[in-house]
């Protein structure tokens, strides 16, 4: 019998951000936006490339302004992840960073002017093969709106939604994904639920201006968590008042959790208690800092006592159950050492990476003699 909670993934139409399949049977992919001034190429591009070393499968860009656009231009040409350009109302910009070569536009048809602007956006992004994201946040909604419900809710993000997705509708244009952000967790997720049946386009998950690194990483893990548990949602994004490389570690953590996708070291440790023969805290925070250029899947744990270490030290590839003085450690569900405590971290380092090393080998051959994923696939 399965334990999963997961119910069916909702079937969507795919679309594809640059190389990044998004909807359909493609995994949830994750993504985060720069937060420098985009016209400082360098630093922008150095940014880039850190959220891109952890794993970002898509990083959005913000081109408010015609000479964002010539760096965003220049931007692009220095980075190989998919990027999606952020704009309001001026299609103008849209139609200048199609030129340059867009993975994607995040511009909402409603809020460009007539028909005439969107129909030029749209031909030129169906010219080019580039989707648009339309992206509907409670602190923007239309004022008739906003008097219509009084406040900000899941309804009138919805009706906001149908107005951006009828001028696309009216152009046949089908190649699009949708949001619709609120702060409010339930809000949002109410939201999502309400549209999910009504339309076949993929949807971007993330809860808006969650806040800073702890209560933000907790309010979109619980209203991502409730959405992609329902099989709702395509890629997401953590939305956090913090470097963006932490909105990709929460982003994967949450797939994670819910097993929809592996990246990097899924580290279970106990709490630490009376119980713990060593410092587990101290211990669990300096493995994440030496081994977080590690992204092939691996299960490790990091148990202080005897109660729950043992069993929890064979279900995974390297274990560790804290002993007085000397730890066991177990490979593939066998104990084959007793450590001393001193050593923990470093032998836990060298064992990790050794047995990194093994399963990319092992899953080379398999893609020699199978034609499995290639070993590089984004998507492991």
């Amino acid at each position: 019998m399965s334990n999963s909670i997961l119910q069916p993934r909702r079937q969507t139409r795919k679309i594809l951000v640059g190389n990044v399949p998004i909807g359909g049977d493609a995994p949830i992919s994750v993504q985060s936006m720069t937060n420098t001034d985009t016209c400082d190429v360098d630093a922008t591009v150095a940014q880039i490339k850190q959220i891109e070393a952890v794993g970002a499968d898509i990083v959005r860009v913000s081109v408010p302004t015609p000479v964002a656009a010539e760096a965003f231009k220049k931007i692009s040409n220095q980075v190989s992840v998919p990027l999606v350009a952020d704009i309001h109302f001026n299609y103008k910009i849209a139609l200048q960073v199609a030129e340059y070569g867009v993975d994607c536009l995040r511009i909402n048809p409603g809020n460009i002017g007539s028909m005439d602007k969107v129909r030029e956006v749209v031909s030129s992004a169906r010219d080019k093969n580039i989707p648009i994201r339309i992206g509907v946040n409670a602190g923007s909604l239309e004022k008739d709106l906003q008097e219509k419900y009084g406040e900000p809710t899941a309804e009138a993000l919805v009706e906001s939604a149908f107005r951006h997705i009828d001028y696309l509708d009216k152009l046949n244009f089908e190649d699009f994904k949708i949001s619709l952000k609120a702060s409010n967790v339930n809000m949002t997720v109410a939201a999502y639920r309400l549209l999910a049946p009504q339309i076949e386009q993929p949807f971007h998950l993330g809860i808006t201006e969650a806040g800073g690194a702890r209560a933000g990483a907790v309010k979109s893990s619980i209203g991502m968590g409730l959405l992609l548990t329902e099989g709702i949602g395509d890629t997401i994004r953590v939305s956090l008042a913090a470097n963006p490389v932490e909105e990709i570690k929460v982003g994967f953590d949450i797939l994670k959790a819910l097993q929809l996708r592996s990246r990097g070291i899924n580290l279970i440790a106990c709490p630490s208690c009376s119980r713990q023969e060593f410092d587990v805290i101290s211990t669990v925070n300096e493995l994440e800092s030496r081994l977080e250029d590690i992204l092939t899947p691996i299960d490790v744990a990091v148990i202080g006592c005897v109660v729950n270490g043992p069993g929890e030290a064979r279900e995974v590839s390297i274990g560790l159950t804290g002993g007085r003085k000397r730890s066991l450690v177990y490979e593939d569900g066998e104990m084959n050492e007793r450590l001393e405590n001193e050593k923990i971290v470093d032998v836990l380092e060298q064992r990790i990476r050794s047995k990194v090393e093994a399963l990319k080998l092992s899953r080379k051959r398999k893609t020699q003699n199978n034609k499995e994923l290639p070993l590089t696939s984004k998507f492991s």
